[in-house]
């Protein structure tokens, strides 16, 4: 991963309620769920602190309630935060003017909601095309990028059709290439797929997922659905009553729960959609057949390693063999024994 940070969160809080810009500054950013609730307010997002890295899928869980959509809003200043920093390119957002801030999002940030937010009377290359417009950019310009980017996503020949001509999963299509249009740096998106069809929110993950590994975004994604979570991230910060309990890995969260809740929100996750080849392989000894990559997840080899007579190679993204994966590494994650961290002998 690279490791410039794109956005930064530093000791972030949103609080609803009277006078929580006073109650804060009293209590010096030290503040119990008692106190909150003795001065009638609601923590909404309680002293957040990450960073977002270039080209890295940042995905923010939690339940219902847990201050995900609110603390993304205050990222992008949608909903302004009670205290705390928001750092986008050496400057704090909180501080940033108003038309600064018009000027970033219309430039800098791409966001997608989970309702579409289609305009109705518009086709496809105008709904597209539309922030370019905002921008000023004249008309053969917006409509060239978007058809580019309609292209991009899948749409070619769509591209006169309205929102009602459309299926749910290529409504969605649109909102992400509209979002796209203005080739942001940062990408939010808040549970972008969850009112689609299983099926559908399946095909959406892996055009997400080609998108990215095309684009190398800096995204920070909302999501309920742990699947999702595992299949899309890079890392995960895991919320509860607006607080962060965890930022980690998949593999983290499910190795080294940091809470009993983080514990049981893993739970009943299978360890083969979590691990990864990289994650459980054995140092490379020559002696092999075929290969994976070290990211592809145990559930999409564990057939082909288990009935294999010989251990496969494990490569990076250049092809460079980095290790080696054999039945029992596999055998072990499927019942439960591996601990991760390339412990095991081939065989």
């Amino acid at each position: 991963m690279v490791s410039t940070a794109k956005i930064s969160c530093r000791d972030v809080w949103k609080l609803f309620g009277d006078d929580a810009k006073t109650f804060l500054a009293e209590h010096q950013g030290i503040v119990s769920t008692e106190s909150l609730k003795e001065a009638g307010l609601i923590g909404a997002v309680c002293n957040a602190n990450f960073d977002v890295y270039e080209g890295e899928i940042f995905i923010i869980m939690g339940l219902s309630g847990s201050g995900k959509s609110t603390l993304v809003r205050c990222m992008s200043r949608l909903i302004e935060p009670t205290a705390g920093k928001v750092m986008f390119e050496d400057k704090d957002l909180l501080q940033a003017s108003e038309q600064e801030l018009i000027e970033i999002r219309r430039h800098k940030m791409g966001m997608v909601f989970q309702h579409f937010a289609l305009l109705p009377h518009l086709t496809v290359l105008h709904n597209v095309a539309f922030p370019l417009e905002i921008q000023g950019v004249d008309r053969a310009s917006r409509e060239q990028r978007a058809r580019e980017i309609i292209e991009l996503v899948g749409l070619q020949g769509r591209e006169n059709y309205y929102p009602r001509e459309l299926s749910g999963g290529q409504q969605q299509r649109v909102g992400i290439a509209r979002s796209l249009a203005v080739e942001p740096d940062i990408w939010f998106l808040d549970e972008p797929f969850s009112a689609l069809d299983p099926l559908i929110r399946r095909e959406m993950q892996d055009e997400f997922l080609r998108l990215q590994n095309l684009l190398h975004k800096c995204i920070v994604f909302i999501t309920h659905d742990f699947d999702e979570a595992i299949r899309l991230a890079d890392r995960i910060a895991i919320m509860q009553d607006g607080h962060i309990i965890q930022i980690g890995t998949p593999e983290q969260l499910v190795l080294e729960p940091a809470t009993d809740y983080v514990a049981e929100f893993t739970r009943e996750i299978p360890r083969a959609k979590v691990f990864s080849a990289g994650s459980i392989m054995a140092p490379p000894t020559g002696n092999t057949v075929g290969n994976v990559t070290a990211n592809t997840k145990l559930e999409d080899l564990a057939e082909a390693v288990v009935n294999s007579e010989s251990d496969v190679a494990v490569v990076d993204d250049d092809g460079n063999i980095v290790g080696q994966l054999g039945r029992q590494a596999v055998l072990d994650v499927l019942v439960g024994k591996n601990t991760a961290g390339g412990r095991h002998n081939s065989r």
